[in-house]
């Protein structure tokens, strides 16, 4: 049986409480807004675990320009340079509305906000929060001020699992509740539920997200666009904790280097060094892997006795793994860290459905292209947050729609048999016998109704968009096409467009015999 939540029909409703899902609720007040989020607020979100910070032009010597021109440097041809142009230069209105909200960005001693560098900034323009503990000063800061909204409704312990559409568009979000399904009456939806690191074995996200917010724009009809495109961190803590814990990019713009186990500083040559675009990093530490070796990364000389003070939660985390990262050399390793593709969106959070908006991580907008520059995943879910807010602040009061009643709920997702196949076939480096193997395993489970079915539904359109890629750019490496084509073009199609193209590959000689 499924109840019908009558009293908060008709309003928007917000799945997910990271950066982007805060930032529309409390942008949308004194709009009645629900939030839906399946652990408690602002938790299990990969922006409450982020160390690097947001990236923002707001020093002496840099730019807008100077930003979109990294941003469109490490998105390799594959970023919209409106879209991208646009968000970039309403960086310092974000972090102006972030500090309003009553976040505490670091500032050094003369008042002036305290700038960072990272892999692929050309200045500093990282904004931090508490040293390496950004992510969780600002979702902390943001919680409490949502808590203190009134006009903020908060359903936690609720997971989405269908939304519900008519010739209109969206009439309603189908939620797991505790015994039953919960039905949440509405024409106004914002997917803000991160990434799908979930799918892989090593991941720096939470272990429980697998593109939720994918999954259910793909079954509602939503365009889906450049879903091939995921980055790997190149330098996870190696160690035996599950997810993976991240050591920041800001380590290495400190100065740290990166050595393999014959102490061999093996990207001294590369252009940018270790501070070389996230992909060019990921593929030299996954080939001194492959080849056997392992690969650590050096801040004994340029930090030394200041790690723990610069990077306090790093340095507890090393600790946790048996580590001074002051003095011996921490392990690393490439782990999934943040999904380029997703839900294809305008640039006000728009999907292809009619009353369904997308922001952050599920959403791809056209600003990271085929790899995101450090720190501008932040940026995009404060901005885009608050652009599908204002979006739906723009427009008319929508008519609520007619509940349906005897809805049956979907199952619980279950990844273990999901994580080996993605893990294995689609990583850092890829080929067409690993891709075609790929969709051979995952298309059965996604066509059947059962637990592996939801994310096999994402893990299978990650597959069938890198089999169309014929090429190497930004996040997606193949072996088999190791070069660029001369032309850079974006993908969008629906789940009904990448079911058939998946049927067609799973029938191909290479797919049987994967």
């Amino acid at each position: 049986m499924s109840e019908i939540a009558d009293q908060l029909t008709g309003r928007t409703v917000i799945v997910g409480s990271g950066l982007a899902g805060l930032m529309a609720a409390l942008t949308l007040a004194p709009q009645p807004v629900v939030i839906v989020t399946r652990a408690g607020l602002g938790a299990e979100t990969s922006s409450a675990w982020a160390q690097g910070g947001i990236a923002a032009a707001l020093g002496a010597d840099d730019s807008a320009a100077l930003h979109l021109a990294d941003t469109l440097a490490a998105g390799d041809g594959l970023c919209d340079p409106a879209i991208a142009a646009g968000i970039v230069a309403e960086a310092p209105d974000a972090i102006a509305a972030l500090e309003q909200a009553g976040v505490c960005f670091d500032r050094a001693a003369d008042g002036a906000l305290s700038l960072g560098l990272e892999a692929a900034h050309n200045r500093r323009r990282i904004v931090h929060a508490q040293g390496d503990g950004s992510g969780a000063e600002i979702i902390r800061a943001l919680v409490a001020a949502v808590i203190a909204t009134p006009s903020v409704t908060v359903l936690e312990g609720l997971e989405a699992r269908r939304i519900l559409t008519d010739e209109e568009g969206v009439t309603g979000l189908v939620c797991a509740g505790e015994n039953n399904a919960i039905l949440l009456p509405t024409r106004r939806i914002v997917l803000a539920t991160g990434g799908i690191g979930g799918l892989y074995e090593a991941t720096t996200n939470p272990t429980g997200n697998f593109g939720q917010g994918i999954m259910l724009a793909a079954r509602a009809g939503a365009a889906l666009a450049d879903m091939e495109f995921v980055q790997f961190h190149p330098t996870a803590l190696d160690s035996r904790r599950r997810p993976l814990a991240l050591v920041s990019e800001a380590v290495r713009g400190e100065g740290a280097v990166l050595v393999n186990e014959r102490g061999e500083r093996f990207m001294a040559d590369v252009s940018g060094a270790e501070l070389a675009p996230r992909d060019v990093v990921a593929r030299a530490i996954s080939a001194e892997l492959a080849r056997g070796g392992r690969v650590f990364l050096d801040a004994r000389g340029v930090l030394g006795n200041r790690f723990a003070a610069r990077f306090p939660v790093i340095d507890a985390l090393c600790r946790e793994a048996g580590i001074d990262a002051s003095c011996q050399l921490i392990p690393v390793r490439p782990a999934v860290h943040y999904h380029m593709g997703g839900v294809a969106t305008d640039a006000a959070g728009r999907s292809s459905v009619s009353g369904l908006w997308v922001a952050g991580e599920a959403a791809s907008t056209g600003l990271h292209g085929a790899n995101r520059l450090a720190s501008n995943s932040l940026l995009e879910a404060a901005v885009m947050g608050m652009r599908a807010a204002r979006d739906i602040l723009s427009m008319p009061a929508a008519e609520p729609p007619v509940a349906e009643t005897g809805i049956a709920l979907p199952a619980a997702a279950d990844l273990s048999c999901i994580r080996p196949v993605v893990s294995r076939h689609l990583g850092v480096l890829r080929n067409a016998g690993a891709i075609h193997g790929a969709v051979a395993s995952l298309l059965p489970l996604a066509e059947v109704d059962g637990a592996a079915s939801d994310p096999a539904v994402v893990a299978l359109l990650i597959a069938v968009f890198a089999s169309l890629r014929a090429e190497s750019r930004g996040a997606h490496a193949r072996t088999d096409f190791p070069l660029k084509r001369a032309e850079a073009a974006r993908r969008k199609m629906t789940l009904a467009e990448a079911l058939e193209i998946a049927r067609a590959t799973a029938s191909h000689p290479l797919a049987r015999s994967a």
